[in-house]
């Protein structure tokens, strides 16, 4: 039987057809067999810092989960030392695979403007989320004859050699919350510094040093107790546990906001669809109400960022903190 150049052509048409699919089919085989196979060891979650503290918490409570979803298990080793750097160090130097991971606090940020780092911030790390915002406040003892913000401002100015406020130590977020408010208002503060919040809530609490920016958590109770007065606090919005403490941005500081944070990096160059599932894996978690709760009663709200936007937060607060360290002239001790 002769074939026409109709048959001929339709013929053609089939035969392309039927490789177009086997190519396709070829491709997505291909495309799943490079998909990432992970976890396929255990996990390091990595806290630069001595066990027992809120990054600590936060990090095993994500550990424990993990553990359960993966089947994989995810332990926490604690790095502490050179103000979180050396722990930082040993993540960025891991095997870039997602089975090493830093759990870090703002301190990250901050220490890119503190001192020369023997990481790079930016290039060494991939953001995969934001874990937890901490938000702090502006508290004064009882005793000091102030009742609001704009009162504090003014009992501070007509102070002759300023107005003593109390650290957890240089550089933490506790110093930076004040000397962004000195920088703004020009009001006199004169850093004293302790050796962590412990220190300071005691001093504070016998008076010995009557201005404190804290940690929402550590000083709520003595606010409801009377024993201090929150004047303000340093969201970008009213917190819910503080109704009726305005924001120091509502008070007439536009631009005024700072909150401590807990965050997830991995080493760079950790595959993305490696990153895309720890980011899944642990905004989900972190949207469950048992976890919400958890992590309420540490003091922090929860957050679950994606990579991109936790990548350009950090940036910023890289950008930020870095101009308020050199304004102010901090140094390491």
């Amino acid at each position: 039987m002769e074939r026409t150049g109709v048959d001929v052509v339709v013929a053609a048409r089939r035969i392309r057809r039927l490789l177009g699919g086997a190519v396709i089919g070829g491709a997505a085989a291909f495309a799943a067999a490079a998909q990432t196979v992970y976890p396929t060891k255990q996990i390091e979650l990595v806290v630069p810092f001595v066990a027992g503290g809120t990054t600590d918490t936060i990090a095993r409570m994500i550990s424990q989960r993990l553990t359960d979803q993966w089947g994989q298990t995810v332990i926490v080793s604690n790095r502490p030392g050179g103000g979180s750097t050396i722990g930082t160090l040993q993540a960025a130097k891991a095997v870039p695979d997602g089975h090493t991971l830093l759990v870090t606090t703002i301190a990250y940020a901050i220490n890119a403007g503190m001192q020369k780092l023997p990481y790079d911030p930016i290039n060494d790390f991939t953001p995969v989320t934001e874990l937890v915002s901490i938000p702090l406040m502006l508290v004064v003892h009882s005793s000091l004859p102030v009742n609001s913000f704009q009162e504090f401002l003014a009992y501070a100015k007509a102070q002759p050699n300023g107005l003593d406020y109390a650290t957890s130590g240089p550089g933490t977020s506790t110093h930076l919350a004040a000397e962004m408010l000195r920088s703004m208002t020009g009001v006199p503060l004169v850093h004293v510094p302790f050796k962590g919040n412990a220190e300071v809530l005691n001093a504070l609490l016998g008076g010995h040093v009557k201005v404190h920016f804290a940690l929402v958590a550590s000083s709520l109770q003595h606010v409801k107790n009377g024993t201090l007065r929150a004047l303000a606090v340093t969201t970008e919005k009213r917190l819910s546990s503080l109704p009726d403490v305005p924001t120091i941005a509502e008070l007439g500081l536009p631009g005024y906001e700072i909150s401590s944070w807990q965050a997830m990096f991995a080493p760079a160059g950790t595959p993305k669809d490696v990153v895309a599932k720890i980011n899944g894996e642990t905004t989900r978690m972190l949207a469950q109400p048992d976890v919400r709760e958890r992590i309420a009663k540490e003091g922090a709200d929860p957050v679950g960022s994606t990579p991109e936007q936790f990548s350009i937060r950090i940036r910023s607060e890289i950008e930020k903190w870095s101009r308020v360290i050199k304004d102010a002239n901090i140094k390491m001790n």
